[in-house]
């Protein structure tokens, strides 16, 4: 099957989204740089890697979307934290997941690697996580309370999983989470444009990556 998107088409395809959920996208917001912080949801060869059996097709389309975020976020000074999903070998950490989805990604495998694209630095925090949101069991709101984070702009895969979970419970802690449609990828398009419709109307602001850069960088 045609992938709904690459790198080439997702510009085009991101403003039919955005038309989409113009109606619903009641918080036009701007980012406050100095209280920023760029997440990098789950972006491992896990999802990345074609033969894997949780390949998630617009995983690979906002690659070089979520390269630039990271390289801006960077370039000015702002944290990047990376989250991985994984699980233990014996699954003593994998509970209903183990019956729900096929595969299991396991800590310390290449699978569970961030993509090479777009691999941390060594002070760049990582966040292992065994459920959908980053902040269920981690310490990633402690991290993000000790950087005086405000705002939160939330890229990677997948838009319905693990991603929207992670801007539903920003959100539920008085965060303000930005989502942008072109550095966010589902294993389906109507996945992708469901949450995004989801997110606008009571969690999120949807917006572009060239949007966030220019935020961060005016």
């Amino acid at each position: 099957m045609k992938p709904y998107a690459n790198a080439e088409t997702i510009e085009e395809k991101c403003r039919e989204w955005l038309d989409r959920v113009r109606p619903f996208n009641r918080s036009e917001l701007r980012v406050e740089p100095s209280k920023a912080v760029l997440m990098v949801i789950d972006m491992q060869n896990f999802f990345l890697d074609e033969s894997s059996p949780t390949f998630t097709e617009g995983g690979t389309a906002i690659v070089p979307n979520v390269r630039r975020l990271i390289e801006t976020f960077r370039s000015t000074g702002r944290p990047v934290i990376f989250t991985r999903h994984v699980h233990h070998p014996d699954d003593i950490d994998i509970g209903i997941m183990g019956w729900w989805w096929d595969g299991k990604c396991v800590e310390g495998s290449p699978e569970s690697e961030i993509y090479r694209e777009l691999a941390p630095l060594p002070n760049e925090k990582i966040i292992s996580k065994h459920r959908y949101s980053a902040f269920y069991n981690t310490d990633l709101e402690t991290v993000l309370r000790c950087m005086k984070i405000e705002d939160i702009v939330i890229t990677g895969v997948m838009t319905n999983l693990c991603c929207e979970s992670t801007a539903r419970d920003a959100y539920f802690r008085d965060y303000r989470v930005f989502f942008p449609a072109d550095a966010t990828g589902a294993a389906r398009e109507e996945f992708h444009v469901a949450s995004l419709m989801n997110l606008a109307y009571g969690f999120a602001s949807i917006t572009t990556t060239e949007k966030i850069i220019g935020e961060l960088t005016a």
